[in-house]
């Protein structure tokens, strides 16, 4: 990271910046191009490791990606704001964003799709008492991707540019 003064390594101020998210940009390369979807996400974080669960239909380029890509780029921000200036080149961003690299995978196993389900719906709703059926869990694709490299920034506009 070129900014070492905005860098963030405190665990805990990371994984409060992963709550406050409210989309994560998955960034596939497909053989020919670079692929990246905006996505709604839940999350599990086991031993200080995170897992991030994705769910959609079972077909699409998207699919297609994730059965041929080894690995993909992630990018989570919480919407940052501006802070203006008189002068053009004054103006700045106050934001927090976090951006990874992962292993993408289906999720098959009933139980842990049941888990990547409900960490979704918590992580959107903020409730975790959601129940599905059978044929729910069927019809989903859930994929995931196991975070192998995790770095997370802030700039606040109150300690200087």
């Amino acid at each position: 990271m070129r900014r070492k003064d905005r860098e963030i390594t405190d665990p805990v101020q990371i994984h409060s910046i992963i709550e406050s998210c409210f989309c994560c940009r998955v960034g596939f390369y497909d053989g020919a191009q670079v692929y990246i979807v905006p996505l709604n996400f839940g999350f599990v974080r086991k031993q200080g490791h995170y897992t991030f669960y994705f769910h959609g239909a079972k077909e699409g380029r998207k699919i297609e990606c994730i059965k041929n890509c080894a690995s993909v780029g992630f990018e989570l921000d919480d919407g940052g704001r501006l802070v203006e200036s008189e002068t053009a080149c004054g103006c700045s961003t106050q934001f927090r964003s976090i951006i990874g690299n992962g292993i993408p995978d289906f999720v098959t196993d009933p139980s842990e799709k049941l888990e990547g389900l409900r960490a979704i719906m918590e992580h959107t709703t903020g409730k975790n008492d959601w129940s599905f059926d059978d044929a729910a869990l069927q019809a989903v694709c859930i994929f995931k991707i196991e975070v192998t490299e995790i770095s997370c920034k802030e700039h606040d506009t109150g300690k200087g540019q």
